[in-house]
This record gives structure tokens, sequence and C-alpha cells, in this order.
């Protein structure tokens, strides 16, 4: 891959990748509310599940949605009933009182963050665009496709690292019950919000 197009790629998957969206504003409600280091388990749940869905995009499933747009659809709803039930689960999140090193015990599984991947249409938006962009026809397909799976962890670590960052600042604030509720109720609000990014 040209160095030129690897450059277009690459601000092509930052914009999608920085821009607000369901992964970040669950980085930034588990880094405020867990802490940095806690909630990496999470961001490395949401890479291991961006580098699956590129997989999948690139050597088949991608076709798939092209073809029959009924899975679209289906994808839509299944993504927005779970951003609804993560949301909900943000914005209900019980009070704990941030100290160092005290904080709560159950910081959002590895898995989900894996799993929101395969049901997110943004992330699937970003593969599918990245592939049929900048995926070099022939014998190169393979070693473009490595090169697309390069360019988005690193553009997924980066982001995810400042929206983690962003959270954990804010949890720095949180020390009383009232500032932890308004926070969480509007993180939980945001997360829904991104629903209606996913129907328009």
């Amino acid at each position: 891959m040209e160095l030129n197009l690897f450059l277009s790629m690459l601000g092509f998957l930052w914009v999608a990748a920085i821009t607000p969206g369901p992964n970040n504003m669950l980085l930034t409600a588990s880094g405020a509310n867990f802490g940095f280091l806690r909630s990496l388990w999470l961001l490395i749940g949401i890479m291991i599940g961006m580098q699956v869905m590129l997989l999948l995009v690139a050597f088949g499933v991608g076709g798939l949605l092209l073809l029959y747009p009924s899975l679209h659809l289906i994808l839509k709803i299944a993504g927005s009933a779970y951003l609804l039930w993560l949301a909900w689960k943000i914005a209900t999140a019980k009070y704990e009182k941030l100290d160092p090193g005290d904080g709560p015990a159950s910081p959002m599984p590895f898995w989900q963050g894996g799993l929101l991947q395969l049901v997110n249409p943004k992330a699937w938006l970003m593969a599918l665009g990245a592939v049929a962009s900048f995926s070099l026809a022939g014998e190169a397909y393979r070693a473009s496709v490595i090169a697309i799976s390069a360019a988005m962890a690193l553009v997924n670590v980066v982001s995810g690292v400042i929206w983690l960052g962003f959270g954990t600042l804010i949890g720095r604030i949180l020390h009383s019950r009232r500032a932890w509720t308004i926070f969480n109720v509007f993180m939980g609000l945001l997360t829904a919000a991104c629903v209606l990014l996913i129907w328009h």
C-alpha cells in the first residue's frame, strides 16, 4: 500500500474513531467510574471486537450486508437494543466513593466491549468504508487488509486512551453522590442518544 493511500486511510479511520459514539461513551463512563487502569480491559475488548469485525467484513460478511439490506436493519435493531441496555446500566450505576485503589468491584467485563462491536452499526460502517475504499485488488488484497487492520488498531488505541483519560479526569471530581448520579445519568443519556445516530 502506498504511503499516500495509507495516510488517507489513517485520516478516515481517525475521524471515525475519535468522534463520539457508543465505544467512546462507554470508555468515558468507565474511566470516570472505575479509573484508567481498571478500564483498560474494556478498551482491549473493544479493540479485539473491532479487529474481528474488520476481518468478517474483509472476508465475506460485509458482502452479505450489502447484498441483503434486511440484515442491516436487523443489525440496527439489535445494536439499538444493546445500546439502550448499556445506557440503562450506566445511568443506574450505584454510587461508590472513588478513592484511589478503592473503586467499585466490577467494571464492565472485557467481553462486553468486544460484543458491542458486533452490534455497533458505526463500527460496521467504519470497517465497510475502510475495506471498500482502501483495500487493493488481486494479490495485494490481503496485504492491504493487514495494513487496514494495523491502522484501525492504532487509531482505536489512541482515541480509546484519550476518551478513557477524559473519563478518568472527570472521575476525580465525582466525590459526591449527587455529582456521581448526574454524571452517570448524563452518560447514560449520551449512550442512548447514539441510537439516534444509528437511525439517522
